[in-house]
């Protein structure tokens, strides 16, 4: 008896539609429930609904079990659930941008890079902070921008159409200017860059144009962009993390010092390599949801590059 073709999901469609509704409705209600509750409920629902229903959970266990093969099926289980708890309160901490600002405002920034970010503010050099989907990675940039900083940001839009809509809306919300990612959004976030603005780039993301990098011990196409920009610019680029502390609602924002100009590729090796230093000590903070690696993909196109 032939097997049945599993179904693919399809962006757009009912489930991206319910997972919306589903989101739209908690982020409404939690809003209005005070700060620790908030966080709680936004965390309980990613982990316990959200993350089963759009396949989040299986999918973090399959990136940990590439990763660390020996880890067991329990802690795997485990850590892709904190995973998704920590997606939830992330998701809610900054659809509360007002709310997301006065709480970092008076919270503690640190790192060797902090001074240099000061310096260049100070006599209008640019900027380009790097960071990963780890912590609230909008955490250090809220801490900038309620002392005054204008930050703006390239993000890729979400693949389910229904929540992007808003969430870049949201993203505006913080600081402009924000692009989308795309050569129109790069050259825009290039201009504001290199005219002495600072900007933020998510580099942690699949790309199948990156070059391969090794990440958490395996191979994964890595853009260089934000190394290019800096190199264009004459910028700086900073690594920073918003890590969330014990207690789920504050962080530590880390600036670390700039990765000096050089090979792009390189460069981008030492910012995965800061990354990578983040996630040994708090793996439950990095989104193990994100198809990072897509390992059958990357067979697939290396054999098709060696031909017959």
């Amino acid at each position: 008896m032939a097997k049945s073709k599993k179904r693919k999901h399809t962006p757009g469609g009912w489930q991206d539609w319910a997972t919306d509704r589903v989101l739209r409705a908690a982020i409404w209600c939690a809003l209005r429930l005070p700060l620790r509750a908030r966080l709680w409920l936004m965390g309980r629902l990613i982990r316990h609904v959200v993350a089963p229903l759009a396949g989040y959970r299986d999918r973090a266990m399959n990136n940990l079990a590439h990763v660390w093969p020996d880890m067991s099926v329990q802690e795997r289980r485990h850590l892709a659930d904190l995973v998704a708890d920590n997606a939830g309160r992330t998701m809610i901490d900054n659809y509360d941008v007002k709310g997301l600002m006065r709480r970092m405002a008076t919270a503690d920034i640190t790192g060797d890079g902090l001074a240099e970010v000061e310096k260049a503010r100070a006599e209008g050099r640019p900027v380009l902070f790097v960071t990963g989907h780890f912590g609230n990675f909008e955490a250090p940039r809220a801490a900038l921008v309620a002392r005054g900083y204008r930050i703006g940001g390239l993000y890729r839009p979400m693949s389910n159409p229904y929540f992007n809509a808003h969430y870049a809306a949201n993203m505006h919300a913080l600081s402009d200017p924000v692009f989308e990612q795309g050569r129109r959004g790069t050259m825009g976030l290039i201009k504001h860059i290199r005219e002495g603005g600072m900007g933020v780039l998510l580099f942690d993301v699949y790309d199948s144009a990156g070059v391969p990098i090794d990440f958490m011990g395996q191979p994964a196409p890595t853009l260089t962009s934000a190394a290019d920009i800096a190199l264009k610019t004459g910028a700086l680029l900073v690594p920073f993390f918003g890590i969330r502390k014990d207690d789920g609602i504050s962080f530590d924002a880390v600036f670390e010092a700039p990765v000096p100009h050089g090979e792009p590729v390189q460069m981008m090796r030492e910012v995965t390599a800061r990354l990578e230093a983040r996630i040994h000590e708090n793996p439950d903070q990095w989104f193990w949801i994100h198809r990072r690696w897509k390992p059958k993909r990357q067979r697939k196109r290396a054999a098709a590059k060696m031909g017959p």
